[in-house]
C-alpha cells in the first residue's frame, strides 16, 4: 500500500477480519477498573455476610498473639513456632477474601472481551527496545489519560477514606482503650462503611472507564476505506473463499429461480435429464423468457415444483436441450426458436381454454433448427434427432 492509502482517513467500522486478527495478537478491549470494582463488590458482600466470623477470627489472631507463652521469648524454637501459628491462622482468615477476589477479577476479565490466550501480546518486540518509541509511549496521548484516570481515582478514594478517618476520629482514638472483642467490633464496622464507600468510587470509575474503553479501542480498529478493499480483494482470491461465494451465489440463484417456477407458463422438460421454465406474457413480453433452468436433480426439482404449482409439462427433448445451452436465466430465447416455442405455448394456451369450454387443439412436435440442436453433453448434434 502506498504512503497515500496508509496515510488516509480511518473513519469505517472494523471488519469482521480484522477484529479476529486484532484479537488473535491479544488486542481486546479492555477496563482495569472494571476488575477492581467487581473485586470490591465481591469483598464487601463477602464482609456484608461473613463480616462476623471475620471479625472474630481476627480478633482470636490478636488474642493469640497478645497472650502467647512469655518463655517463648527466651526459647527462638518456640518464638519460632508461636510466629508461624500466627501466620498460619492469619492466612485462614484472609485466604477465602484473597480467593474470592482473584476469582472476581478473573471473571470480570472474560465479562469484558473474553478469554484469550496469545504468544503474540508477550512476544518480544524491537519497538519495545527503541528509547523513542518508549518516549512516545510515556509522553503519549494514552499514557496521559491513563495518569490522568490513576490520580483522579486516587485524590477521590484518598478524600473518602478522609471522610471516613474524620467522621470517626473520635472513636478511632478510643479503639487503644477499649476491651479487644468491642474494639475489633467497632473495627470492623469502620472498616466495612469505608469498604462500602470506595467500593461506590470505583463503581463511579468503572463506568467512567468502560465506555472510554471501548470508544478506544473501536477507534484503534477504524479502517480506510483502502484497506477495507485491500482485504476485501485478499479474502476473495483465495481458492476456498471463491468456491464459497461460488456455492453461496448458486444457492441464492437456486431458491430464487425455484420460486419462479411459479409464474411460468410450462416447463419444458426431456423429460429427465433437462427442464426449462417458460413465461410469455403477450402484452409485456416481446418473447418468452426462461425464468428457471437444470439439468438431473435440479432439473428432476423443477419438475416437481412445477406439479406443486400446477404448472403443465411439455415434453420435448430436442427443444429441451436447445432451450438449456442457448439461453441464460431470465433471458428471452433465441430467435431462431420463436417458431417451436411458439407452438408449445400456443398450444399451453390452448389448454388453459380448453378447461373453460373452448376446443383443444392437436399436441404439436415442435421443430427446431439444424444448428440449434445439442446433445445431452453440451454439444453440437451433427445429425436430427
Amino acid at each position: 500500500m502506498s504512503d497515500k492509502d496508509s496515510g488516509a482517513e480511518k473513519d469505517q467500522d472494523p471488519t469482521a477480519k480484522r477484529l479476529q486478527k486484532a484479537r488473535d495478537d491479544g488486542q481486546v478491549a479492555r477496563s482495569q477498573e472494571l476488575s477492581v470494582a467487581a473485586m470490591m463488590i465481591g469483598v464487601a458482600f463477602f464482609l456484608y455476610l461473613f463480616g462476623g466470623y471475620f471479625i472474630a477470627g481476627l480478633t482470636a489472631v490478636f488474642a493469640a498473639g497478645f497472650t502467647f507463652d512469655r518463655k517463648a521469648v527466651y526459647d527462638p524454637s518456640l518464638l519460632a513456632s508461636a510466629f508461624g501459628n500466627q501466620a498460619f491462622d492469619s492466612l485462614l482468615v484472609v485466604v477465602p477474601i484473597f480467593v474470592l477476589a482473584v476469582l472476581i477479577a478473573f471473571a470480570a476479565a472474560g465479562a469484558m472481551g473474553g478469554y484469550i490466550f496469545s504468544l503474540k501480546s508477550i512476544a518480544p518486540k524491537a519497538s519495545k527496545l527503541n528509547p523513542l518509541s518508549g518516549l512516545k509511549r510515556m509522553f503519549g496521548t494514552k499514557a496521559v489519560v491513563d495518569l490522568s484516570k490513576a490520580l483522579s481515582k486516587f485524590v477521590l478514594i484518598a478524600f473518602v477514606l478522609y471522610l471516613v478517618v474524620s467522621e470517626n476520629f473520635p472513636t478511632l482514638i478510643k479503639l487503644g482503650f477499649m476491651d479487644l472483642q468491642p474494639a475489633m467490633q467497632e473495627a470492623g464496622r469502620i472498616i466495612a462503611f469505608g469498604t462500602v464507600l470506595v467500593t461506590l468510587c470505583l463503581i463511579v470509575a468503572a463506568g467512567i472507564d468502560i465506555p472510554y474503553q471501548l470508544y478506544t479501542f473501536n477507534k484503534q480498529m477504524k479502517m480506510s476505506k483502502q484497506e477495507i478493499k485491500d482485504e476485501m480483494k485478499d479474502t476473495e482470491g483465495r481458492p476456498e473463499v471463491k468456491a464459497q461465494i461460488r456455492r453461496k451465489q448458486r444457492e441464492i440463484a437456486s431458491g430464487m429461480m425455484m420460486s419462479a417456477i411459479a409464474d411460468a407458463d410450462v416447463i419444458i422438460v426431456n423429460p429427465e435429464h433437462f427442464a426449462v421454465a417458460l413465461s410469455y406474457d403477450p402484452s409485456k413480453d416481446g418473447a418468452p423468457i426462461m425464468v428457471a433452468k437444470g439439468a438431473d436433480l435440479l432439473a428432476q426439482a423443477i419438475r416437481e415444483r412445477a406439479k406443486e404449482e400446477g404448472v403443465p409439462l411439455f415434453s420435448s427433448p430436442v427443444l429441451a436441450r436447445s432451450i438449456f445451452f442457448t439461453t441464460e436465466i431470465n433471458q428471452t430465447v433465441p430467435e431462431s426458436l420463436y417458431y417451436a416455442v411458439a407452438q408449445v405455448i400456443a398450444y399451453i394456451f390452448n389448454l388453459n381454454s380448453f378447461e373453460q369450454g373452448a376446443k383443444t387443439s392437436k399436441k404439436p412436435n415442435p421443430k427446431v433448427p439444424e444448428e440449434m440442436r445439442y446433445n445431452s453433453d453440451g454439444t453440437l448434434a451433427t445429425e436430427s434427432l
